[in-house]
């Protein structure tokens, strides 16, 4: 199914907010461009609502789900997780991300953010830029929330040492590489003709070239997450009591908050992904309102008519099974393939957290890959059907002309968001598998029996939540 110029299959490109790429290196060459106030403080916001979303809200929502004696553990590896990333973003990972290396993994132009102070980044919109300091941080939240979501597959049971370790071996050798292959294009103004279009794609990321859609992370932060959690929970082993014990949520009110505070944040992460304050901006915030609300009814109705019952629990896990799912269609579909892929995603996901929870028999203590891995996974692949122009979407987009490519193989577009999938549990899973096995070995992976008993925040960080 080849046609001729760039709009093989094979270099099909996808709309703007597909990928995230810095044009200083090009910009060098030019007068530096003038930024617009109203991208750059919406960027700005949507950066803060990105670390909103991870500190407080993450945080709370996990440490909601342990049990009392475990809630200071996982609120302490969540920030000191984000920090740590934070840091390591500065020194190598954003240079490593995004700017020109290979089709894997990015170069050393931005080592130490040297150069950034100044420069400019590319939108998705020919001659738009914003500071590359803004979006420098934009994506360094990014990189923080993804690997703080990874500690809730194995909460209650890990050494506090060994969740760092991990962090920065994972980090380093399935973050960056994800993030580089998905998201990095040397910016729109690149294709200046259809005889530059071959030397693009050769200086982009694997991924992108290959016309993969992810417009805010569906591989690179949750399916990626999702794995290495999963993988995570398999090596560490089940928590003591699984399946014996009650092991059950301490204060779903906290969970409640948590997940309200992520789907308020979610709109940063989202909208923000179109690096512009603009039209596919705006259709990503309203897609990412309505995905979230229909996958909790759809989650909620389900379980109702499964159990009798709806839970708070179960409405709040549909909250973010449907943020999960729309993130990387935010700005690729129409409302109706929205309100579709929540639908969708509430009922796939809880069963992610039952009947395939079971099938795998790893303890995934707070659902990470029954929630994130399979809403990433519906969600990309649901992102391939619903970006068609026929059922609402926006189509794939043309840099050389700056238009919609005319035709659109919804067949065609799913076999290549499988591969993007597939790609992602690859690389996540060997890399965890590798960086775990390292962890167990030198700092020790699990806490003993008796430090899991008393109560991570006694045991590691000799102090607990509630004084009785």
């Amino acid at each position: 199914m080849h046609r001729p110029f760039i709009r093989s299959w094979s270099t099909r490109l996808a709309l703007s907010a597909t990928a995230f790429a810095t044009a200083g290196s090009a910009l060098a060459q030019t007068a530096a461009p003038a930024f617009d106030k109203g991208d750059t403080a919406w960027m700005m916001l949507c950066a803060a609502l990105v670390i909103f979303m991870a500190l407080p809200g993450l945080a709370l929502f996990y440490g909601g789900l342990v049990r009392s004696k475990n809630v200071l553990s996982v609120l302490m590896q969540t920030l000191a997780v984000f920090s740590l990333v934070a840091v390591l973003w500065a020194l190598y990972g954003y240079s490593f991300a995004f700017t020109e290396g290979n089709a894997v993994i990015g170069g050393f132009d931005r080592l130490w953010a040297q150069g950034i102070n100044g420069a400019a980044a590319a939108t998705f919109t020919k001659g738009v830029y914003i500071p590359e300091l803004v979006f420098f941080v934009f994506q360094g939240a990014f990189a923080c929330i993804t690997c703080a979501l990874i500690i809730g597959a194995f909460a209650e049971r890990v050494k506090f040492a060994g969740v760092l370790l991990f962090t920065v071996l994972w980090f380093t050798f399935a973050y960056l590489p994800m993030a580089h292959m998905v998201w990095f294009f040397p910016g729109p103004d690149a294709f200046t003709d259809s005889a530059a279009v071959d030397g693009v794609l050769a200086r982009s990321g694997w991924l992108w070239a290959k016309g993969a859609l992810d417009f805010a992370g569906g591989t690179v932060v949750h399916i990626n997450a999702a794995v290495a959690g999963l993988v995570g929970a398999y090596i560490i082993g089940p928590r003591v009591g699984y399946r014996r014990e009650a092991l059950k949520p301490h204060n779903l009110t906290q969970t409640m908050v948590g997940a309200c505070i992520l789907w308020f944040g979610w709109f940063g992460f989202n909208a923000g992904s179109a690096l512009e304050a603009n039209g596919v901006a705006a259709l990503a915030f309203v897609n990412t309102f309505l995905a979230t609300a229909a996958a909790v009814l759809s989650w909620s109705l389900a379980e109702w008519l499964g159990k009798g019952k709806p839970s708070m629990l179960g409405g709040a896990s549909g909250a973010v099974a449907g943020l999960v799912a729309i993130t990387p269609a935010a700005g690729l579909v129409g409302i109706s393939g929205a309100l579709a892929i929540g639908a969708i995603a509430g009922v796939v996901c809880l069963w992610g957290v039952t009947g395939l929870k079971k099938l795998l028999r790893a303890d995934d203590s707070l659902d990470v890959f029954g929630v994130h891995g399979v809403g990433g996974i519906t969600g990309a692949l649901l992102t391939g059907v619903f970006a068609a122009p026929q059922l609402g979407g926006a189509g794939l987009w043309d840099y050389v002309t700056e238009t919609a490519l005319p035709d659109y193989s919804i067949a065609t577009q799913v076999w290549i968001q499988t591969q993007g999938v597939l790609v992602t549990i690859a690389l996540s899973g060997i890399v965890a598998l590798a960086a775990f096995l390292i962890v167990k070995y030198t700092v020790g992976l699990r806490v003993n029996e008796e430090a899991e008993r008393e109560g991570l925040d006694i045991s590691s960080h000799g102090e607990s939540a509630y004084e009785l």
